[in-house]
Order: structure tokens, then sequence, then C-alpha cells
């Protein structure tokens, strides 16, 4: 299949909408294409905000589609916004292309309402640091999924997730596609199948657009590369028993055959993080550098704590999610202690993607920090240990600002860009699942 067209009729942006803007959307088209367009709820979010669903296609393959899976992460409003659009006013591609597409675009609301500070300056790394949140690890939508192994379980699924599970139980989807983002590393993507030719498809449209990809470390030291740029989705068994988590929607997809993607772009492009040429450096050096960083984060980190703690009053979403960032990141960076095959030399994309992980963990958690202590201050809490590392994280947040500025070799990536890639994305794995489908059935 031919995407460039749909991929070039993606219309220029300027910011993420807000939760309302997204909510004012879905009724605008709902409203004015009530033949075409089934808008419902189907479930509420802890805080009670509506969680809805567009529905719109002919079929007979149903493709359940994940906007805002983390807060953070907000292009996936945007690609659902512009897919819905594209479907209304093309019909070949609504009716011919033979599935029905039911479109959240923000499964996560509550959070989401906590990053708005920054979403209308998408460009502006300041600012996405400095109104930047993301949910304890047992917080998140994407992985509070249930989990029933005898030796790992886990069943503290979340309403957002339960109202996920609801949906896709009715309608048994042959493609599952959670829209994700990261800020500095390069584009890559999940499957969950190993698939390198679809891999090498994905990874074309987003090399097309001009963004590098990632070629540095992966998220995670047991990650399954099947092509460049393109991993096997892990499963929650993989990873829940260190991180705390359930499974994740590839797991539920599982029980449906789906084919599950996840697409994962920055917010800004750095060629370097897709330099493949060898350093003086050896690769375990730079994990050691990489995990140390991380490690004297937590450590002063923890240590402020530990001068508030008594102090606290409020328990805000923000210190739920340092407390857990603090009381178990250690765990997750072991994993990279000790690994085989790192005794060769780093290549340059390895050594800036470490460099620029403990940035982006310095701004994300110093960020929450602030934001922590804020919402005392706001509360009506001036005690002198609060505001004294108010003041003293705050000088620390504006050093790792700098630093982290002076190695960016970055620029901002044009909204539009993202997005046409992730749709992109969502149509070729589409195809993908239907030519699978007419195979088997002339088999």
């Amino acid at each position: 299949m031919d995407v460039a067209p749909h991929m070039s009729r993606v219309p220029d942006f300027t910011a993420f909408p807000t939760v309302d803007q997204m909510h004012a959307e879905l009724d605008e088209l709902a409203a004015a294409h009530p033949d075409l367009v089934r808008l419902r709820r189907i479930g509420t979010s802890r805080l009670g905000e509506p969680l809805r669903v567009a529905t719109i296609g002919a079929g007979p393959h149903d493709a359940v589609i994940i906007g805002g899976p983390h807060p953070n992460e907000p292009i996936g409003a945007l690609t659902v916004s512009t897919l819905l659009r594209q479907l209304i006013e093309d019909t070949a591609l609504r009716e011919d292309f033979g599935f029905r597409w039911h479109l959240v675009p923000c499964v996560d609301p509550d959070g989401a309402r906590l990053n708005e500070g920054w979403y209308a300056r998408p460009s502006d790394r300041r600012a996405y640091a400095e109104h930047f949140y993301r949910p304890a690890e047992a917080d998140q939508v994407e992985w509070t999924f249930p989990l029933t192994g005898e030796d790992y379980f886990f069943d503290r699924t979340l309403p957002e997730t339960e109202a996920l599970m609801r949906l896709m139980d009715e309608v048994r989807p042959a493609l599952v596609y959670s829209l994700h983002n990261g800020e500095l590393q390069g584009a890559f993507y999940y499957l969950s199948r190993n698939d390198p030719a679809l891999a090498a498809r994905l990874t074309a449209i987003a090399a097309a657009e001009g963004l590098p990809l990632h070629m540095g470390p992966p998220e995670l030291p047991s990650a399954v590369q099947i092509a460049p740029a393109a991993y096997l989705t892990p499963r929650g068994a993989e990873i829940g028993p260190t991180y705390g988590t359930g499974g994740g929607s590839v797991d539920y997809a599982d029980r449906f055959g789906a084919l599950h993607l996840v697409t994962e772009l920055p917010y800004w492009a750095d060629p370097r993080v897709a330099d493949q040429t060898p350093t003086g450096r050896k690769y375990h050096e730079s994990i050691s550098d990489c995990v140390a960083g991380q490690r004297d984060l937590i450590g002063e980190l923890a240590a402020s704590l530990a001068r508030v703690e008594s102090d606290l009053a409020v328990r805000s979403a923000f210190r739920r999610a340092l407390e857990d960032f603090v009381g178990t990141h250690d765990e997750f960076i072991g994993e990279w202690e000790d690994l085989p095959g790192t005794d060769r030399p780093a290549t340059v994309a390895e050594v800036v993607g470490g460099r620029q992980l403990v940035h982006l963990m310095r701004l994300r958690y110093c960020g929450t920090y602030l934001r922590m202590l804020d919402a005392e201050l706001a509360a009506g809490n001036p005690t002198p240990a609060v505001r004294a590392e108010r003041a003293r994280l705050g000088a620390r947040f504006e050093e790792w600002f700098e630093e982290a500025e002076a190695d960016a070799q970055s620029t901002p990536i044009p909204l539009r860009s993202l997005v046409a890639v992730q749709l992109g994305a969502a149509l070729l794995a589409a195809d993908a699942v239907r030519r699978a489908a007419e195979r088997s059935a002339h088999a």
C-alpha cells in the first residue's frame, strides 16, 4: 500500500489539543456526520472524566487505536483526529479498505490535564520539563492489564485500562495500535510479531519524513531487535516482575490474535542518535556512565525527600510519581549491568543516547519534584524545609537544564511530520493484517 498520499494530506499543527478540545472535536465531528461516526462512552477515568471512542468504517476487520497511553505523549491525539477526518472525507479508505476503526484520542485524560501547561508550546524543552507529568509505573494505563501467571500475578487494573479491555472484548480487534512518543531518541517501533518486512516499511516512512532512526541503546536491555529501529514488543510476563506492573495492551491484544504496533517518535531531532560510527569508548563504559548518572540523580532526590518528608501534607500525583521513581528506578537500571557483548567500541548513537537519557531523567524528575513542592506551597504549607528545598532544587534544575542544552544538537520536529508517520504506520499495519487475512483465506 502506498501511504504517501495519506501522509501528504496531514495539515500543519502548532500545538497539542487540551482534553476539552479533544472532547469538543469529537462532538463536532459526530454531530456533523451522524451517518458515519458513532461516538460513545466506554468508561470513566479515576477522576471522573468520560472515556470515549469514535467508531467509523465498514469492516470486516476491527482496529483499536489508543491515543495518550502515557499523558506526556500526546502526538496520538493529533493522529486520531487526522485519521478520523481522513476516514470521513475518503470514501474508499472508509468503505473499501476493510477496517472498522475504533479511535480513542486520549485514554488517560487525568494525566493529560497535568501536562497541558506545555501542550501549547511543544517545541519548548523548558516548558516541557517544567510542566511534565508521568504517572508512577503501576498507575500507567498502558501497563496495568491483568497478568495471571503462577510466578507473577497482577490484578490492579485501572478504570481506564478496564475500559480498553471492554472495548477489545466487544470488537475482538485484528489490529491494536498504541500511539507513543519519547523526547530526543530517534524513531523506532515495537511489533508483536517478527515481521522484518513490515518493520522495514515502517522505518522507511519515518526516514522519508526526515526523522532520525533510533540506533542507540534500546529502552530495555532485553529488547529483541527484528530490524534496525524495530523490536519485538515485550510482554508483561517479561517485565512486570521488575517494574511492579501488569501486562501491556499487547498482552490483551494477544487474546484475539491481533497484530499489536507501537510507534515511538521524538519531539526533537538529533542526527547523532542514528550515527553508528564507532567511538574510542567501550560500550560498557558508556552504559556505566549512564547508570551512574541516573543513580546520582536518585540519590540526590532521595536525600532531598528525606529533608522534607515529615513536612509534606499534599498527596499529589506528583508526589506519588516521584516517590515511585526514587523507590524503584535503581532496580530497573541495574538490569543494564553485566550485559554480555559490551566490550566493543560504542557507537556515537550509543554514547549520545546514554547521555541524553541522563539529561531526560534529571529534567523529568526534578521538574516533577518542583511541581510537588509547588503543590505544597499552593496548599498553604510553606515550612522552612519545603521552602529551602524548593530553592535548592530550583537552582539544581537550572544547572541541569543548561547542561542538557549545551549537550544538545537538536531541532524541533514539525508536528505534522510526527502525525504523518503515526498515520502512515496505522495504514501500513492495517494493510499487513488485511493481506495476511486474504492469504489465509486463499490457502
